[in-house]
Formats: structure tokens, C-alpha cells, sequence
């Protein structure tokens, strides 16, 4: 009954017409059933997680965001560490950049240029040198350098590649040729160039903190170190600030991931930024883990490096490793797997992961195509056990606008309509994908199966009859008077028309895990057009 004659209905028996609704709900297709049909929220990171809880800390102890600069000149790192610098450095990063060369236009790249199919005129080689002239000043953008060197000779962008390519070959071989930029390897660096140029805008005390990457060249990336991580760090600036305010508020940043007891211990590293005696490490005791741990460092900046800056205030500076707290907290004992699982932590797929990859592949299109298959399994379920020969109509009439006849058909003697392993339900369990017998389910791979595994509400026969449903669609279609399909024993996915994902079967193979859908079906579905 369509949409209209209900509402129609329902003006006249409400009651009649609201049963009727339930006639017309369609089968979905089988990719939109359940449990393929699943949908997933989306997941966070935890290392993210952590910050954005270190950020709420800060701000309710009233302090600003800022960003700090990210670019460290040279010299900042000696006005800051003093005889550390040398040392500091050894772990900075320098940035580099391409020079711009001269770049002439002799007779012979004249030559070559014409000889790709250009024809050039005094016009055009005017315009080309205007155009490296002006990139060599640092006017023209290199991002714009093949357009612009296209619209000077007059041809597309391909062939003005084409041109740079092989007839300035100095612009392919550039080096790269560092200059004295370095990245901000300790947030520091960023206070330091942040206070000189706020210092006396703001009113006492200036309480600001910043959580960023900073970068390191470490020798290696390792169980603990990365080349880059983000510091969760704070400045408190005043006339006066003692040690005193660095325990404060380390306490009570930390006391917001649940950290109940605090040690301060003298840091026997003694940074040249910071006042002898003051650089101090913060171990937090946390019940859930029941054991100290190194959460932070904070100590009073050196007014020799704060004088550096024109800055004559006394600042306290705290830090806190994120990615540390992240795997506190987390109990991750790997920080590059934590950080980038998806290089270094190991594969896992879980079964309800693995059930959303497993698909009917061939199945019917059409809504009558999907009656059909219900059809058939109901005849198959219904007769599964006639001993042979025997055959049983499972539909017969309008099927697409042709009259067809479709059966399910034994001919051998001494069997059954439908083979022992037809109604074997496909599991998935443990990473392993397995056909459980019916009811007599008595292997211990079965029997865990069905205890602990996923169903897919899959069975062997959902799978042909989908198949014979949908080539039944083909045969009509494609004008055909006839067709018979045999599916005899199951011995792969294919067998019974199902389909895996090549991400789960990458991780099944990977994982030695296996597919196990073996058994026997030895069954036949006919169709033919009734004349």
C-alpha cells in the first residue's frame, strides 16, 4: 500500500491504516544491515586530552594564554644560557633556505627553449629576465615562478615546467644553506623574547603560560625522548617571587590530574638561565599509581639573562612535559607509541571491528530481488531436510516484469535438499573468522565462538541466495530464458559470496589468525521464464 492510500486510509480506520504502516518498511540492503552498519565516535588523542586538561588547570589558577615565538635567533640562545649555549645549540635544530641564484639567459638557453617548441621574440626573453631578475631580489614568490614564467613565454603551465626543468638546471641543483634561525628548543627561549616586549605593559604580576611544541636533535627517538614534544609551561612576573610561588602553583596545576603529595627536590642539572640554587623538580605522589613520579621543573630566571632583555622584574618559570603527564596518567611506558600509534603501537583489530568488515558481496538491487532471496531462504529452511530427489518451488510469478519459476532442486539420490553446513552462522571471534554449525556446535574454537565471539547474522545460505537473487536479476535483464546455480562445498569466503575488507584481511593474515568457513551446502537454484 503506497504512502498516499494510508493517509488516506487513516482519515477513514486509524487503527487498519497503522498496521498497515508496518508493510511499508523495506529490507535495507544487506551493506546497510547490522552489524556492517555501525557507527563509530570519532576518537581523541590522548596525548591532546592531557593538554587540553593542563590548559584548563592554568586558567583557572588565572593565568593568560600566549603564544610564544617559535623562531630562536642564535644570539638569543647565548644572551639566555650563557656558557651553555654551545651545548644548547648542539641540540637546536637551525633552519635553512634555498639561495636564488643568478640566473642568465645566453644564446645556447635560447636555443634549447626554442627547440621544446617555443618560439621566442626580444619581448619574451625581456620579459623572462625581468621575471629572474625580480626572484633573485626576493619579489617574486617561487610558489608563482612556473606561472609567471608560462605567461611570459605565452604557453600553458606544463610546458613552462617543462622549460625550467631542462633549461635551468641551477634552479634543480640549489642547496639548502642554513642561516642563524634556530627552533625554540626550550620554551624559555619564548619567555625571555614574550617578557622583553610586555614587561612594562602589563600590570604586576604578569601571569601567562604557553603549551607548544618545542624541538630537539636528540641522538635518537627512544622509549622516552622525541624530537619534538610540547612544553605545558607558566611565567609568573612580579617586583618580588620566591621559590615559594614556583611550589604554589606547580601544586595546584597538579593537584587537577589527581596528585595528592609533593616532593621538591634541587635539580642537579642548574641551568645557567636560572638562579643558582633555585632550579628545583616537582615528584607528585598519585594513588592511583601509588608510586612518586618526576612530573615538572620550575625555578627563578637569572636577572643576568633577564637583564639581556631590559626586563627588571623577577620571574618564576614552571614546566611541565605533556607528553610525561600523558603517559602518567595513561601508564604508557613507550612515548613514541604513545604519541604516534599508528607507527610504533601494535595492530589491533577487535571483533566488532573485524564484523563491520565482512560483507555479502553479490546481493540483489532491487527491492523484489530481495523477496526473492527471502524466498528461497524460507523454502530452504522450511525443506532443508526432504531427503532427495526432490524440488520445491520458492517462487513463481511476476518477477521484474517477467513471469519466472525459481526452485530449489536435489537430484542425486540418498542426500537431503540442502547439504549439513547450509545453516552454519558466520562468527567472528578472537580475530578469527569462523562457520559454528547450527545447533550442534561441539568444537572448542565453535563453542567459544558462540560464547564470546560476534555474530555477523550472516549464514551460509544468506550468502547464495543473495547470489542466486542477484544473477537471477542479471538473467532478467540480460534477457536470458534460463539459468542453474550449483554451490557444493564451502571452502573460502568466495564459496558462500562473502566479501572481507583487505584491511581485515591484512590483519587476519598478519596476526595469524585464520578463516575457518569450511562445510558442505550441495545445493542448486534454478530459474526459469515461464512462457
Amino acid at each position: 500500500m503506497k504512502r498516499k492510500e494510508i493517509i488516506k486510509l487513516a482519515r477513514k480506520d486509524f487503527e487498519k491504516a497503522w498496521v498497515e504502516t508496518a508493510h511499508t518498511l523495506k529490507r535495507p540492503h544487506h551493506d546497510d544491515e547490522y552489524p556492517r552498519l555501525h557507527l563509530n565516535t570519532g576518537q581523541s588523542h590522548m596525548l591532546y586530552d592531557t593538554i587540553w586538561e593542563i590548559r584548563q588547570a592554568y586558567l583557572k589558577l588565572g593565568f593568560n594564554e600566549t603564544v610564544n615565538p617559535l623562531f630562536v635567533d642564535e644570539e638569543d640562545i647565548y644572551k639566555q644560557f650563557g656558557p651553555e649555549a654551545p651545548a644548547v645549540l648542539d641540540r637546536c635544530f637551525f633552519l635553512a633556505g634555498l639561495p636564488r641564484p643568478d640566473i642568465g639567459i645566453g644564446l645556447d638557453k635560447i636555443q634549447v627553449i626554442e627547440e621544446i617548441g617555443v618560439s621566442l621574440n626580444e619581448d619574451k626573453i625581456q620579459a623572462l629576465k625581468d621575471i629572474f631578475r625580480s626572484y633573485k631580489k626576493g619579489d617574486e614568490s617561487g610558489d608563482d615562478l612556473v606561472h609567471d614564467v608560462s605567461m611570459a613565454l605565452e604557453v600553458g603551465d606544463a610546458l613552462g615546467l617543462r622549460i625550467l626543468e631542462n633549461v635551468f638546471p641551477e634552479l634543480r641543483e640549489l642547496k639548502p644553506v642554513p642561516g642563524r634561525t634556530t627552533l625554540r628548543s626550550h620554551m624559555t627561549s619564548g619567555w625571555f623574547l614574550t617578557l622583553q616586549s610586555m614587561h612594562n605593559k602589563r600590570k604586576l604580576p604578569i601571569k601567562l603560560f604557553s603549551i607548544d611544541r618545542c624541538f630537539r636533535r636528540e641522538q635518537r627517538e627512544d622509549l622516552s625522548h622525541l624530537m619534538t614534544y610540547h612544553s605545558a609551561s607558566c611565567v609568573w612576573a612580579d617586583d618580588e617571587v620566591s621559590l615559594d610561588m614556583g611550589m604554589a602553583v606547580s601544586e595546584s596545576v597538579l593537584e587537577h590530574f589527581g596528585f595528592e603529595k609533593f616532593k621538591y627536590v634541587p635539580d642537579e642539572k642548574k641551568s645557567k638561565y636560572y638562579i643558582p640554587g633555585t632550579q628545583t623538580e616537582v615528584y607528585g605522589y598519585h594513588p592511583k599509581l601509588k608510586e612518586w613520579v618526576e612530573v615538572a621543573t620550575f625555578g627563578i630566571y637569572s636577572p643576568i639573562a633577564l637583564s639581556s632583555y631590559g626586563i627588571d622584574k623577577e620571574v618564576m618559570n614552571l614546566g611541565v612535559g605533556a607528553e610525561r603527564i600523558a603517559m602518567i596518567l595513561h601508564k604508557q611506558t613507550d612515548v613514541r607509541e604513545m604519541v604516534y600509534p599508528q607507527t610504533y603501537e601494535k595492530w589491533y583489530l577487535s571483533d566488532r571491528e573485524l564484523a563491520t568488515m565482512l560483507r555479502i558481496n553479490y546481493y540483489p538491487f532491487t527491492g523484489e530481488g530481495r523477496d526473492l532471496m527471502e524466498s528461497l531462504l524460507m523454502t530452504g529452511k522450511e525443506n532443508g531436510n526432504v531427503h532427495s530427489p526432490c524440488e520445491f518451488v520458492a517462487f513463481e510469478g511476476e518477477f521484474l516484469g517477467k513471469d519466472i519459476r525459481v526452485k530449489i532442486v536435489e537430484p542425486e539420490e540418498g542426500t537431503k535438499l540442502l547439504g549439513p553446513a547450509a545453516w552454519n552462522r558466520v562468527y567472528i571471534s578472537d580475530g578469527n573468522i569462523i562457520g559454528v554449525p547450527e545447533n550442534n556446535a561441539d568444537d572448542d574454537l565453535s563453542i567459544k565462538a558462540i560464547n564470546n565471539g560476534i555474530p555477523t547474522g550472516i549464514s551460509y545460505m544468506d550468502g547464495v541466495a543473495a547470489y542466486a537473487s542477484y544473477k537471477i536479476e542479471e538473467m532478467i535483464v540480460s534477457n536470458t530464458n534460463e539459468m542453474s546455480i550449483r554451490t557444493t562445498l564451502s571452502k573460502s569466503l568466495s564459496d558462500i559470496n562473502l566479501k572481507l575488507d583487505k584491511v581485515a584481511l591484512n590483519y587476519i593474515t598478519g596476526n595469524n589468525r585464520v578463516i575457518d568457513l569450511r562445510g558442505p551446502i550441495f545445493t542448486t537454484i534454478t530459474c526459469e521464464i515461464l512462457e
